[in-house]
């Protein structure tokens, strides 16, 4: 007689954004999952099939049947694992905002039963699981960690926009708070992750891990920026250079840019945060944040500059952007900073249109008081800034994007979507 094999338990994610809802969708292949959203508007769309992050499309959604959508909280109180997925930006100060994350952590409290684990995946401080976070499950439950329940961490690798490497293809980083928790954490995640788990040695080197990747790709783009700068006023082309140094085999590929997004461009400042209350002042993290986070300035001192060479009348004179988003066929405009380059421009009086059929309007309007065109006008720039490379973007080729401008516009091809001869300026 075959043994029927035991029914799995049933998971709950917290937050459906661009790694919940991966998450979710994957988990739902192998078990029964609740998805829960406080945003009623998001769990409606989903259950119409509508994945407003462009990361799964309507079929994907559909085959999710054992997913179950909802924003009541009394509805995951069946779930027996909860896995946090909440975002974790900084304020206005640059300081880790934790409210998400502390909001989850009590709600994941009220339903929290004897027996049930909690995983985090948010980026964080190394420590802010434990010192910040199982307080509060502590507290609203009643329960205590590691006698009535476990907690894990694992902290989330999804690359948004990107539909090469998807959640099964990135190796998973999980941990524990007990030895038996680790083990289960890390079988969990084994069940969806091809590509392989690795069992960190507590849910600090974890967290550890996880805020050094991104900070590791800033410091490094920093020097690419501060090389480019440096190029510039030498007359040297940086995109030639970096070829050139790429035939070495251990030479880092990284180009100059803009860096936004909610990782790359925060990330650090939660390391630097936690090590300032330490007592000690990183430098080397925050002199990269601040030269990267001064480039959309500097594009737009380039772009003026440029113009007045060629005798262009700044003041009043059109400029288009291309692209809003923090990254190329994405709709993610959190922490873009293509909004510093706007910014500088307008401040020296200039006329600025953008332009991104990636990015939602009424969200640009909303997040930014930025308003954004359906459709450039032909030969009316003085200007062009290919912000973001867009797949449309570069179809478009020299020609299509110049298309936009008058007769002696200035294009600055700040993504290398054209060759250095078909653009007037690149970083």
């Amino acid at each position: 007689m075959t043994q029927e094999r035991p029914k799995a338990k049933k998971i709950c994610i917290i937050g459906l954004g661009y790694v919940g809802l991966p998450l979710a969708v994957e988990f739902a292949k192998y078990r029964p999952v609740i998805g829960f959203d406080i945003n009623a508007d998001r769990i409606a769309e989903l259950s119409q099939g509508v994945d407003r992050t462009k990361e799964l499309d309507r079929q994907d959604l559909k085959q999710a049947k054992q997913l179950r959508l909802t924003s009541d909280i009394a509805e995951i109180a069946e779930a027996t694992t909860y896995i946090v997925t909440v975002p974790t930006p900084i304020d206005n100060t640059r300081r880790p905002d934790l409210r998400p994350l502390l909001s989850a952590s009590r709600a994941v409290g009220q339903v929290l039963k004897p027996g049930d684990t909690v995983i985090y995946e948010s980026t964080v401080f190394p420590g802010a699981t434990e010192e910040e976070c199982v307080p509060l499950l502590e507290d609203t439950s009643g329960l205590v960690l590691n006698r009535d329940f476990g907690v894990g961490y694992s902290p989330e690798r999804i690359n948004p926009g990107d539909k090469t490497r998807r959640l099964p293809d990135i190796v998973k980083i999980t941990s524990g708070s007990t030895p038996e928790t680790a083990a289960k954490v890390d079988a969990l995640y084994a069940e969806i992750v091809t590509a392989g788990t690795y069992k960190a040695e507590s849910i600090r080197v974890a967290e550890a891990a996880k805020v050094i990747e991104n900070s590791q790709r800033d410091i490094n783009i920093a020097l690419i920026n501060e090389l480019a700068m440096i190029f510039n006023r030498m007359g040297i082309d940086t995109e030639a250079v970096l070829r050139a140094a790429g035939t070495k085999w251990n030479f880092l590929k990284f180009r100059p840019g803009l860096v936004g997004g909610h990782c790359i461009g925060v990330d650090p400042y939660y390391l630097t945060h936690k090590a300032q209350q330490l007592g000690y002042h990183p430098e080397i993290l925050l002199s990269g944040r601040r030269l990267n986070d001064g480039m959309g300035a500097y594009v737009a001192q380039q772009m003026i500059k440029a113009m007045l060479k060629r005798r262009l009348h700044v003041v009043d004179a059109r400029v288009l952007v291309m692209g809003l988003t923090f990254k190329e066929n994405c709709p993610d405009l959190r922490n873009t900073r293509v909004v510093d380059v706007i910014e500088g421009l307008r401040d020296f009086g200039v006329a600025v249109d953008i332009y991104d059929p990636c990015a939602d309007p009424a969200e640009a309007q909303t997040e930014y008081g930025l308003e954004l065109t359906s459709k450039p006008g032909l030969g009316v720039y003085d200007g062009i800034i290919v912000a973001v490379a867009h797949d449309e973007f570069t179809a478009m080729g020299a020609e299509g994007i110049r298309a936009f401008g008058k007769d002696d516009t200035l294009l600055y091809d700040l993504k290398y979507v054209l060759s250095a001869d078909q653009a007037d300026l690149r970083l």
